[in-house]
Order: C-alpha cells, then sequence, then structure tokens
C-alpha cells in the first residue's frame, strides 16, 4: 500500500504539477515546456511507473491508469477542459506504462 501511495504522489507532482509549473513559470516558452513534457518527462516517467508495476503486477496493476488520469485531469484543468487531444496523449501513456509493466512481469518471470 505504501507503494502505491508514493508514487501516486510522484505521478500528482509531475502529472499536475507538470502542467501548472509550464504555465505558471515559463511565460513565453510554455510550448516548449510542454513540447518537453509531453513528449519526454511524461512518457519516460509512464514507462518507469510501469517497470515498477511489473515487479508486483497483482498488487500494482493501477499505476499506469493512475498516471494516465492524473495527467489528464492536470492537463484538463490547466490547460483546455475536455480537450480531446490530450485523451489521445493519456491514451500514449497508458500504453507506455501497461506495456512497459507486461514486459517487466515477463522478464521477471523469466528470470525466476
Amino acid at each position: 500500500m505504501k507503494q502505491i501511495i508514493a508514487w501516486s504522489f510522484s505521478a500528482v507532482l509531475l502529472m499536475i504539477g507538470g502542467p501548472w509549473a509550464a504555465l505558471r513559470f515559463a511565460g513565453w516558452n510554455a510550448m516548449g515546456v510542454c513540447f518537453i513534457l509531453f513528449f519526454a518527462i511524461n512518457p519516460v516517467f509512464s514507462a518507469a511507473c510501469g517497470i515498477f508495476a511489473g515487479k508486483n503486477i497483482r498488487r500494482l496493476w493501477a499505476l499506469p491508469i493512475i498516471t494516465a488520469g492524473l495527467f489528464l485531469a492536470g492537463v484538463w484543468f490547466f490547460f483546455d477542459w475536455r480537450e480531446p487531444a490530450f485523451l489521445i496523449y493519456a491514451g500514449g501513456y497508458l500504453a507506455i506504462g501497461a506495456t512497459a509493466m507486461l514486459i517487466s512481469s515477463f522478464v521477471k518471470s523469466k528470470m525466476q
């Protein structure tokens, strides 16, 4: 349970705090910061979350879903409410996290 809380807190900081920080502090460079968030930082975090969830898939299977949901909540709140393009990003992050989780679980089962 502590692992889910810790990763969820990290996801809140990154997936909700990232868009907030991009709008709050970036000024004219907000679009560049958003590109870095959407195409570099968030996919890497989703993959790391999936790899971690694959180590104990029975208890941590919800982490990729939580991460994608928090991303969607953050960008809808800070950028544009109900923008359908963000659903594609959230689906991509969910696919990255779920794929990493399944690969990590498969590798763990083969190592044992």
